[in-house]
């Protein structure tokens, strides 16, 4: 029991100091002694309630004066340890040293706010890094503070809740999504003989739309000349006009001129039709409703037999990616994408494989060259660089004279050349 100056009792834990103020200690959950004051007896109380409350109900924490810096290296040596590949964690330090510690690193762990996150990425953003980087460093973040909120450092986790949107649309977006080679196979390996296997597929091999795509049907397939003839698209939407009371399916022509084309069909896409063929001839078997009236024979359909719509399509991608993200660290999940994916994969590829961009007009159906060139200049940029590093590389392995032998040779004739300039001015 504590007395105060006079001697009287004050209660367990309180106390009143020769200076006049009130003093109260208390051990929290963690072992950790804390103390209180106050000018009055009441405040040293208050404040003693405070602290009792925020220990009961486990809002405390256990040191408050941990850095983001200080808890990154915890993080990683004890709740990553053995669990990430060596190439993991070499990305992770790259993004956080490169990125995420200059900015937030000397700051205590229990004061980053959500705003300064969000300030962090767009900065990022900003310096013109892409899509993919803002989105490493908001996991990477989440990660940290989601272990650092389960072992009791912060009481609520800043980065949950942040929301990255890429910057694309339909057909002119900036920061558009290819999946990279390693993305492709792990996607087309996890969804091999899933229902819409076929679908994927084909998009990807011919770089359709979703809704050219969906409004396929076996007419449409030339076996004769192997292209698709792309006639017509599938819309879900309320169409006032037509007299829609809610969203529902309507065939259109394509959006424009140029959208009206053939595709051709590669050995793969061939393949993934004739399978479709023969999976579609079993749903309409199988449904125990009849079609549509108007959408009978769609080639994709659900496996009810009724159109497919963006939605639809997109849980369907949605389900493969959470099946291949249940084995991976957060940091090496494959991002969720949307149909378009399939698209913008296809063209990319393509021009790696040096396809005339003419050519890769017409079977996209762009209407214009330019618009092939704007959504994909990057694309053939950085095809070009890594097409350059190849030519070094091989210059490297073929070139006689080596880089120091250069070097040696040319700080001599500098050398040589700089004392001429030097006798002659002294002439």
């Amino acid at each position: 029991m504590g007395k105060d100056l006079k001697g009287k009792e004050l209660g367990e834990r309180l106390y009143q100091r020769k200076n006049g103020k009130y003093c109260g200690r208390f051990t929290d959950r963690f072992g950790n002694r804390k103390t209180v004051y106050g000018n009055t007896l009441q405040e040293a109380k208050t404040a003693m309630v405070k602290l009792q409350y925020e220990n009961d109900m486990k809002l405390n924490i256990v040191d408050s004066s941990i850095t983001l810096n200080e808890w990154y290296i915890k993080w990683l040596t004890i709740h990553k340890y053995s669990v990430i590949r060596d190439t993991t964690k070499c990305i992770y330090e790259n993004i956080f040293n490169k990125y995420i510690s200059p900015a937030l690193g000397k700051m205590q762990l229990s004061e980053i706010t959500q705003l300064q996150i969000k300030g962090l990425i767009n900065d990022v953003r900003r310096r013109g890094l892409g899509f993919e980087t803002q989105n490493k460093i908001r996991i990477l973040l989440v990660d940290m503070f989601g272990k650092a909120q389960i072992d009791d450092f912060v009481r609520k986790n800043p980065a949950k809740g942040i929301k990255l949107v890429r910057d694309e649309d339909e057909d002119g977006g900036k920061d558009i999504k290819v999946l990279t080679e390693e993305e492709r196979k792990l996607f087309f390996d996890c969804c091999r003989g899933t229902f819409y296997d076929n679908l994927f597929t084909v998009a990807v091999c011919t770089g359709l739309r979703m809704g050219e795509l969906c409004a396929l049907t076996e007419d449409d397939i030339d076996w004769d000349n192997m292209v698709i003839r792309v006639t017509k698209t599938l819309l879900y939407a309320k169409l006032e006009d037509l007299g829609d009371t809610k969203k529902t399916f309507h065939l259109h022509p394509p959006k424009t001129k140029a959208s009206r084309r053939e595709v051709p069909i590669i050995k793969q896409c061939a393949i993934a039709l004739k399978k479709q063929i023969m999976q579609k001839a079993v749903v309409s078997a199988k449904s125990p409703k009849q079609a549509i009236q108007g959408f009978e024979n769609l080639l994709f359909t659900t496996k009810y037999n009724t159109p497919i719509n963006a939605q639809i399509f997109a849980d369907a991608i949605k389900a493969i990616v959470t099946e291949i993200n249940l084995t991976r660290d957060p940091l090496e999940e494959m991002e969720a994408f949307s149909s378009h994916c399939f698209r913008h994969t296809f063209a990319t590829r393509s021009l790696e494989k040096d396809m005339q961009p003419r050519t890769l007009q017409e079977i996209l159906g762009h209407a214009t060259l330019d618009m092939t060139m704007r959504l994909y200049v990057s694309v053939l940029d950085d095809h070009k660089k890594s097409e350059m590093k190849k030519f070094e590389e091989d210059f490297d392995t073929t070139m006689t004279v080596d880089d120091d032998t250069v070097l040696e040779r040319y700080n001599k004739k500098m050398s040589s050349k700089s004392n001429v300039i030097k006798f002659k001015a002294a002439q």
